[in-house]
């Protein structure tokens, strides 16, 4: 009986590595905002079994891109309080082993993006290439990579649209652009309240003052971007993508991520940058949503 408890610890602790490896939670995201935006596009004319396909070659390629980025950083995560219990960083992980996973999630992804068409699958590569190899080594060495990361990060849902339509639409490069901005007030608000922890391990991600502090420049750049929401929004209106009901909805949820990026302009502090935090964590899938229930109606 001890020789098969001991199994079942083994294997519960290998699940457990795995999913911290390919950051499951982070890749169910990034799997859900990709799906919803396959089904904006082509609802469920190619049946379930599509949709299934393409979320589990979307969260591969996530997996691959986050175990990479592990790998590559592992000796920078080992002395984060965050990210040092990761299994690569952590030693409970072999880095061959690691690279073995990162190889055949990618590889395996990358085959099943390829069932739709060949320019889904070459997104997925270029988001898994910058994402990994472009990105994770500039982030050592100046906040430009936020900037660089916000493609790839943005990148799964043009890939969502793309598997369906075979081509890059307008609602395709709309729905890129929403990403894209929404990533830099959620990410500026991380590096706020994670700043000691990134300075400690030698990551330039945060712009700094002269004096070693956090410039207060971010909290401008995440109302600025948060601002651009507004004519990606109009725009889905102009091109009749959305109706004024829609219109409404969106322009509702961006003005309150609006409101808490000036909060967080106005007043920089841990309690000003954990409410935006959260709320760029409720804002894309509610959006999302209202996009996808508005295609119904």
């Amino acid at each position: 009986m001890n020789s098969i408890q001991h199994s079942v610890h083994i294997i519960r602790d290998s699940v457990y590595d795995l999913g911290l490896l390919v950051k499951f939670k982070l890749s169910l995201l990034v799997v859900f905002t990709s799906s919803l935006a396959y089904i904006m596009v082509g609802g469920w004319q190619f049946g379930l079994h599509s949709l299934v396909i393409f979320a589990l070659g979307g969260f591969m390629i996530s997996g691959a891109a986050n175990a990479m980025n592990q790998i590559l950083e592992k000796d920078y995560d080992s002395q984060m309080e965050r990210t040092r219990n990761r299994p690569v960083a952590s030693g409970r992980m072999a880095t061959p082993i690691a690279v073995l996973l990162a190889g055949l999630l990618c590889v395996g992804g990358l085959l099943l993006l390829a069932y739709f068409n060949p320019l889904t699958a070459l997104l997925g590569a270029v988001s898994l290439i910058s994402y990994a190899f472009v990105y994770t080594p500039l982030k050592r060495y100046s906040p430009i990579a936020v900037f660089v990361g916000a493609f790839p990060g943005a990148l799964p849902v043009l890939v969502g649209c793309v598997a369906v339509d075979g081509t890059i639409t307008t609602f395709a490069i709309l729905l890129f652009a929403l990403q894209f901005f929404w990533q830099f007030p959620h990410f500026w608000a991380i590096g706020w309240l994670s700043f000691k922890d990134y300075k400690k391990a030698g990551f330039h991600i945060v712009p700094v003052n002269e004096d070693g502090s956090i410039d207060s420049e971010i909290g401008l750049q995440s109302l600025i971007y948060t601002v651009l929401m507004i004519p990606v929004v109009g725009l889905f209106f102009y091109f009749n993508m959305i109706g004024v009901f829609g219109l409404v909805f969106l322009m509702g949820g961006t003005f309150y991520f609006i409101y808490k990026a000036y909060q967080f302009y106005t007043g920089p502090s841990d309690l000003s940058a954990r409410k935006l935090m959260f709320a760029s964590l409720y804002f894309l899938p509610i959006m999302f949503c209202v996009l996808l229930f508005n295609q119904y109606l």
